[in-house]
């Protein structure tokens, strides 16, 4: 679900996705960074209301979430940087199509070879 700017809905769309995801037991932490967004009161009541610990970076430091940062240099420089995109959902496209590639087939250095679906599933088996 992108969109053209940060909006609160889209925000807690997300939220509620993920939240019809989560066993009965778990106890997730969600991490963000310092957004309005993140700080609203509906926001962090949805939180509470289903025992999600929230963790945010520390202002201006993006090392607090290196691997997400990490992630999302990769996508600008491997998907987007420097194309043009006649439209939105071009890019939204791109986008979609890059995030399964990176997820599924992907090889990663730091997993010494397997894609992180591939590792996951080893993991577990």
């Amino acid at each position: 679900d992108l969109a053209r700017s940060p909006n609160f809905e889209q925000v807690m769309r997300m939220l509620k996705q993920a939240v019809t995801k989560l066993p009965k037991d778990a106890k997730p932490i969600l991490h963000s960074d310092q957004g309005w967004q993140y700080q609203m009161a509906d926001y962090q009541e949805m939180l509470r209301k289903h025992h999600i610990k929230q963790s945010m970076s520390r202002k201006a430091n993006c090392l607090d979430n290196g691997a997400m940062e990490s992630f999302f240099g990769r996508l600008k420089t491997e998907c987007y940087f420097g194309k043009r995109f006649e439209t939105f959902e071009q890019l939204e496209k791109v986008i979609h199509e890059y995030i399964h590639y990176y997820n599924n087939e992907r090889i990663q250095v730091k997993l010494k070879g397997p894609s992180p679906v591939q590792y996951r599933t080893q993991s577990l088996n």
